[in-house]
């Protein structure tokens, strides 16, 4: 038995900021990596690279909104969840490149510390500041109710603090002129971008494993169940996400020999995965008698 349930439409009202969010991120994010190579600043292209993984969760999350539009159909019968998964796995690979590129070319610049535009590059890193702060305006309502929405905006609100390092570095190279801090800035904004790529790398790849979503106790969903009277054994239990929000349950139930009414206690059942463990993709098989000795199952 399977519920049906809300994919995802509750965020479709929050297309419109994120498009205003990206049109200025992605517009402000080639205008940063002009300025970087204008004004030979590390530090800028530093942020530029952090400013694309506001780009990079921008997109996903406008994917993921317009995605969750699509039905599902004959060949994909979970619709387009993975979606999410499959994008943040191709973007953090390139972020890691990116990343480690800014390192290796700021350890060349510890060793000769190039001049520096420090008021061009003050200039823009402020720009920055104002379009990351206006995005997060935009986008702050939804990252209360959304998932999705909220990843963006604590992308937006790092990059956010990577531009003040940016303002910091301009500021400190105007006053006194030591350009080695350019290239300090910038291994400090890499070394913050290259954890969080790990991270968003592990949970995508969590998810395309059918790992189970955190926070879910699959041997207390198992204990549970199997505390119901009706219920004699749970075997072939599967607990995974299609995306961010969405879990699915699977389950053989083994009913007890004197139960009058499986489908009754399978309505039940569903309703107990609902309101207790907050899964409303299930999908319970009940049996009188367990087919996991008849084919095998684990």
């Amino acid at each position: 038995m399977s519920t049906g349930h809300d994919h995802g439409t509750s965020e479709i009202r929050y297309e419109k900021p994120l498009w205003w969010a990206l049109g200025l991120t992605s517009t402000f994010l080639i205008a940063e990596i002009i300025g970087g190579l204008v004004t030979n600043s590390l530090a800028l292209l530093s942020d530029a690279a952090h400013m694309m993984t506001d780009v990079i969760a921008l997109t996903v999350s406008l994917i993921a909104v317009r995605m969750s539009r699509r039905p599902a159909d004959a060949r994909r019968t979970y619709g387009y969840g993975r979606m999410e998964a499959i994008g943040a796995i191709i973007n953090g690979g390139l972020l890691f490149l990116v990343a480690g590129y800014i390192l290796w070319e700021a350890v060349g610049r510890f060793r000769e510390p190039p001049a520096v535009a420090s008021t061009g590059m003050l200039v823009i890193a402020v720009l920055g500041l104002i379009v990351n702060l206006i995005s997060m305006r935009l986008l702050r309502a939804g990252s209360g109710t959304s998932l999705n929405v909220k990843g963006a905006y604590l992308e937006v609100w790092s990059d956010m603090l990577g531009s003040v390092g940016v303002i910091i570095g301009a500021i400190v190279i105007k006053l006194t002129g030591w350009t080695l801090v350019d290239p300090i800035v910038a291994v400090l904004i890499g070394l913050w971008v290259l954890p969080r790529t790990w991270t968003l790398l592990r949970q995508a790849g969590h998810v395309l494993m059918q790992g189970v979503p955190e926070g879910m106790d699959v041997a207390a969903i198992r204990t549970r169940l199997t505390q119901m009277s009706a219920v004699q054994e749970i075997h072939d239990l599967h607990v995974w996400s299609l995306g961010t929000r969405q879990v699915v349950l699977t389950a053989h139930v083994v009913l007890a020999a004197d139960v009058p009414d499986p489908e009754a206690i399978q309505v039940e059942l569903t309703r107990v995965i609902e309101q207790q463990f907050d899964i409303h993709d299930v999908t319970l098989q009940v049996e009188r008698t367990s087919c996991k000795s008849e084919v095998g199952h684990a």
